[in-house]
């Protein structure tokens, strides 16, 4: 879509906002605006006539009262890093993008109260950063942490490799800054111990995928920098042997922040197809942990030391078959790397459908094995994996197509069926279809179709009470057409 192509709504809007915000605070050069048009993984393409790109709350307040009054519908998207088609405009060209990547300032690090304020465009790795120069650290990660934004993290409700330990972003967020969909801000940023008014908005917001308003700025938990940190990686027999290794880790010690499983068949892909990978141990392990320990306080037991002596009685045993400890941060990091790089190994390995599920904890080794060994058994020719946190019952749940299929066919056939069989799988078991991914477009249906009528009722009337004529984010995770009324 071009800008010529726009609505009059449309440029009335883009006309406006260069007029009262300047001239960087609109892109309708095409070559500009087509990477953030299409999501991560390439799923879903989508068609804009314009990104409005504001640089402060009060410009996406002036943004969100003028779409308002002109009912034109906007996506908001941060580092366009989702799985799930959240951040994708819809294909007919009906919804200008708001980009928040210009909000891109730390107004404030305090650690003597353990808090930060980040403006939604702060990219992770930056914050990362910023906080440990300051004798701090914001303790979550993720592979895509050189591009996701904190917006886009507290909309979605991300989790990554430390929730074991912090929690997910709802636990990490201690406040919220703002604009609703009537260009009205929401001031939540104050980090309070006790606040008893009623709803929290703070919490609606964040996860909602930007369907109730626009994220402009949080408030997080901050905790004192690693001083010394370790990362072992050990083969063993199957999820459950690995459940069972780290609660034995627990027993000893409250200082394990991450607990990743990964299959050997995944494993292999990321060899493969990851450029200087390496094996991080000799023979051939059905099932493979990646550990990280780590110590605030030199004065601690050395990380090393304490994963060496929590893993031998584990190796003497034969609960683990063999480990190694990373000898220095570059072998850490190398370590780290591989369970970074499976989304992009699989990628590159061809078409696959992703699940991204949680179910109990103490079922989740046995659901790992029977739940794809079902899936294999259902769909001849396709291979099933699970990998990632175990120890927060989430797990990736892939199915990758028989060697051969046709993309398109397969993801327009195949996968859908897929889908519903491993959901099915999924709700049997007692869990979610949805653990840090978030709804987006890909799961709307299914949400649907697998959730209470009380839960989808409730969702809706939230959805109606904050943007009653669907405006924002349409499409995503509950289906109100632009211009209507939830019931």
């Amino acid at each position: 879509m071009t800008p010529a192509l726009m609505t009059s709504a449309q440029r009335r809007l883009t006309d406006s906002v260069r007029e009262r915000l300047g001239p960087k605070a609109v892109v309708t050069d095409e070559a500009a605006i087509a990477p953030w048009l299409r999501d991560w993984r390439g799923r879903y393409h989508g068609a804009a006539p314009a990104i409005l790109s504001p640089d402060s709350r009060d410009g996406v307040a002036t943004i969100l009262a003028l779409a308002h009054d002109l009912r034109v519908p906007l996506v908001p998207q941060g580092g366009n890093t989702g799985m799930v088609g959240g951040a994708t405009p819809p294909a007919d060209g009906s919804a200008l993008i708001l980009s928040l990547r210009r909000m891109n300032r730390i107004r404030s690090i305090e650690p003597e109260n353990g808090l930060a304020v980040a403006e939604a465009g702060v990219i992770l790795a930056d914050l990362h950063a910023a906080a440990v120069d300051r004798g701090m650290r914001f303790p979550l990660t993720l592979g895509a942490r050189g591009s996701a934004t904190i917006g886009g993290l507290a909309s979605t409700n991300a989790g990554g490799t430390q929730v074991l330990r912090f929690g997910t972003m709802r636990s990490l967020v201690a406040g919220v800054e703002a604009v609703l969909p009537d260009g009205s801000i929401h001031d939540g940023l104050a980090a309070l111990k006790k606040d008893n008014r009623g709803y929290d908005l703070n919490q609606l917001l964040i996860g909602a995928e930007g369907t109730l308003g626009v994220i402009t700025a949080a408030t997080l938990r901050l905790v004192p920098a690693i001083a010394a940190r370790a990362v072992a990686w050990a083969g063993l027999a199957d999820p459950v042997t690995a459940l069972a290794l780290l609660r034995r880790l627990e027993a000893g010690t409250d200082r394990i922040e991450s607990f990743e499983i990964v299959p050997d068949d995944t494993l292999a892909l990321v060899l493969r197809h990851i450029p200087g990978t390496r094996p991080p141990l000799a023979g051939v392990h059905k099932w493979h942990v990646l550990i990280e320990a780590v110590a605030t306080d030199l004065a601690a037991e050395p990380p090393a030391d304490l994963l060496e002596r929590l893993l031998a009685p584990a190796l003497a045993d034969s609960q683990v078959a063999d480990a190694v400890i990373a000898a220095s941060e570059a072998q850490a990091d190398a370590f780290w790397h591989i369970r970074d790089s499976i989304s992009e190994a699989e990628r590159a390995n061809g078409p696959a459908v992703q699940h991204d599920i949680s179910v109990p904890v103490s079922g989740m080794p046995r659901f790992m094995i029977e739940g794809g060994a079902a899936c294999e058994a259902r769909f001849p020719g396709t291979e099933a994996m699970a990998f990632g946190h175990l120890g927060d019952g989430n797990v990736h749940f892939h199915v990758r197509a028989p060697r051969g299929a046709d993309p398109a066919h397969w993801y327009a056939e195949e996968a859908p069926v897929v889908t519903r069989f491993v959901n099915d799988l999924v709700v049997a078991a007692g869990g979610s279809i949805s653990a840090e991914h978030g709804i987006g477009q890909m799961k709307v249906a299914e949400l649907e179709r697998l959730s209470s009528p009380a839960r989808m009722a409730t969702l809706r009337a939230i959805k109606s009470a904050f943007d009653p004529e669907a405006l924002m984010n349409p499409g995503k995770l509950v289906a109100l057409a632009p211009g209507s009324r939830a019931p």
